[in-house]
């Protein structure tokens, strides 16, 4: 199938209310214009220097996500330009985020990683980490960064019954979240969760967006 019709196929799947990420790291500019000649507009990449060639190669009514564990020091590459920063996990970086922002006269998106995994490898902020950040001082005065959501990523495993769960949390955190600190906050409304192998369940369980890549482009280039 091609990359076209991978598109087109998912974006009927899915409700209308969910965004699409196409993962488009280590993919060539060539795949990535198929997605787009196909409608799809938001892509996703973890790695800052292959986003800034592609930002400056690709059309520019793309909406670049930075989707992978993003070092401080990389923020200014592309604070200038980035749509959305999925995986925020520290104060500190959202400072950094918050500075680099300003410099640009920018207000930047970004979505907080919360650990739902059963997995050592994830990143995240668990529920007591994150409402600390909400709490203080330090993220009160944060100008120029907006919360839109939250973001995590279940255990890869073959059990669906686990992975639903991981889901189930992180959509139960959202709604406390939402409900103390983002109540009469309309851009508060994201919960991105869900890759090319769960992406259904997370659906099911209140995901508004999703990070498709080996269903969209096949497997990955390492």
């Amino acid at each position: 199938m091609k990359i076209s019709e991978n598109i087109i196929q998912i974006l009927n799947e899915i409700p209308k209310n969910v965004k699409l990420v196409a993962v488009s790291k280590t993919k060539p500019n060539e795949n990535i214009l198929e997605a787009y000649n196909a409608g799809q507009r938001i892509f996703g990449e973890n790695k800052v220097q292959d986003l800034v060639k592609k930002f400056e190669e690709l059309p520019n009514d793309i909406q670049w996500h930075f989707i992978g564990h993003l070092q401080t020091n990389k923020v200014k590459f592309i604070a200038c330009f980035v749509g959305l920063i999925h995986a925020v996990d520290s104060l500190n970086l959202l400072e950094k985020i918050n500075s680099e922002a300003k410099k640009n006269n920018r207000i930047i998106d970004i979505l907080f990683q919360i650990y739902i995994a059963e997995e050592e490898s994830k990143f995240g902020l668990d529920y007591i980490e994150l409402i600390e950040i909400l709490n203080s001082e330090v993220y009160c005065n944060l100008k120029n960064v907006n919360v839109v959501g939250l973001m995590g990523m279940a255990t890869y495993t073959d059990n669906i019954h686990q992975i639903r769960k991981e889901f189930a949390s992180l959509k139960e955190t959202f709604q406390k979240v939402k409900q103390t600190y983002f109540l009469d906050n309309d851009n508060f409304k994201e919960i991105s969760m869900g890759m090319s192998g769960d992406y259904k369940i997370a659906i099911e369980e209140g995901s508004t967006m999703i990070r498709v890549g080996s269903n969209i482009f096949g497997e990955r280039n390492y």
